[in-house]
């Protein structure tokens, strides 16, 4: 396997159960051998919601590597490596929610579970960006921090239509209601969006446990003087939360472009080069 785009990024991780829960249902996996990070907040009776997380890390992971491998026709030059990104993690969710909601109604103590999801898989110029729920992908650029997933929440829709503004969401008490969720019906439609990526860029993945207990500003703040310790940025990130109540569980990756990267020759020659054939 290539090492270009384990050189090309750091990645540094975080989760806390916060200062109110009994456990911690977010799940969290990187591997940066394969430009994969990986975040789940699990919802759902006792410990199901970390079942429905840990299920849907688990799975996007294994499923990732795989279905690249098995994408055996090569189109030559100009492929779009975004579409290509997109079909690896649309199916790759897809398969996570059929094994959740297979699990949630076949024995009776997961009834009900599910994950929200946000997963950022990297390709030569560019990040794939999946989410379904509420958690949320940043990207930092320069001085500019820039929220590029949309929350599928019941708070999202009422800022959309007008009937309330960011300001009055931020003190509502139905942070938690989200629209869409993986592993709660039989099947899920993940939002899929792709960015140019730049060196130098950071991009973070949380759970809501992060937006809902930090400021923006203070997320700014703390990925501009800190971004060359990721760790330690992830760390401060989640003390901050913690520090302002910590009400849920939060988790925070951080993955940061150091380098540019070139792209392999052809489709073949692309995914061998990214993910390694068969999983080597």
């Amino acid at each position: 396997m290539s090492a270009d785009i384990a050189k090309a990024l750091d990645i540094a991780c975080a989760t806390h159960a916060g200062m109110v829960r009994t456990h911690n249902e977010d799940t969290i996996g990187a591997d940066p051998s394969i430009g994969l990070a990986v975040l789940a907040d699990g919802m759902g009776g006792y410990n199901a919601g970390e079942v429905a997380s840990s299920i849907a890390v688990a799975l996007i992971t294994k499923e990732t590597r795989e279905l690249a491998g098995k994408l055996e026709v090569d189109h030559g030059e100009g492929i779009d490596e975004s579409a290509v990104a997109a079909e690896i993690l649309q199916d790759s969710i897809a398969r996570a929610n059929s094994s959740i909601y297979h699990a949630a109604g076949t024995q009776p103590q997961y009834a009900g579970m599910g994950t929200t999801l946000v997963v950022a898989l990297f390709t030569p110029s560019r990040i794939s960006v999946a989410h379904v729920g509420d958690s949320r992908l940043y990207r930092l650029r320069g001085s500019e921090l820039v929220q590029l997933t949309r929350d599928h929440s019941l708070l999202q829709e009422q800022i959309d239509s007008g009937i309330i503004t960011k300001e009055m969401a931020r003190r509502s008490q139905n942070k938690n209601l989200v629209t869409r969720a993986v592993g709660i019906e039989p099947s899920v439609e993940a939002e899929i969006n792709a960015f140019d990526v730049r060196e130098g860029d950071t991009y973070l993945l949380c759970s809501d446990g992060l937006n809902d207990m930090v400021e923006d500003e203070d997320i700014l703040l703390t990925l501009s003087s800190l971004q060359q310790n990721l760790p330690l940025a992830a760390n401060q990130l989640v003390q901050l939360a913690n520090d302002n109540g910590g009400r849920d569980n939060v988790s925070v990756i951080l993955v940061r472009v150091k380098k540019t990267y070139p792209a392999a020759q052809g489709l073949l020659g692309r995914l061998k080069t990214w993910f390694g054939k068969n999983g080597e």
